[in-house]
């Protein structure tokens, strides 16, 4: 029984990453979104993060290898931070904790279904 509710918790995170990953497939916003970032070859990066979110949501979905598949994901969340939230620091805290609010909880909630794999 104890394990019962993470169950669930990997069926939303997976959700949340599969949405996301779909997302960047097939939005155009969020193509020009990853251009504006002046990530080094934006395309080919937005194709590595929204195949990586898919293919490890659906790890997740299906519990394989759930350990390995929070990691990319987790590195995902902290270049996030990182990129999008970070320099929203120097200008309003409170904005910061706003905006990072859904990123640092993804990020929470990967390092449970890490601590609790089974595998």
């Amino acid at each position: 029984m104890t394990h019962f509710p993470l169950k669930y918790l990997r069926y939303v995170v997976a959700y949340v990453f599969i949405v996301s990953g779909l997302m960047k497939l097939i939005s155009s916003e969020l193509g020009d979104f990853f251009i504006q970032l002046g990530l080094p070859f934006p395309e080919i990066t937005l194709y590595v993060v929204a195949f990586t979110e898919i293919i490890a949501g659906i790890l997740l979905l299906f519990n394989i290898a759930t350990k390995l598949a929070t990691i990319p994901l987790m590195a995902i969340m902290i270049a996030a931070l990182i990129i999008t939230k970070i320099p929203i620091l120097s200008t309003d805290f409170i904005q910061f904790l706003f905006e990072a609010r859904l990123d640092i909880t993804m990020f929470v909630l990967l390092i449970i279904l890490y601590k609790w794999a089974t595998e």
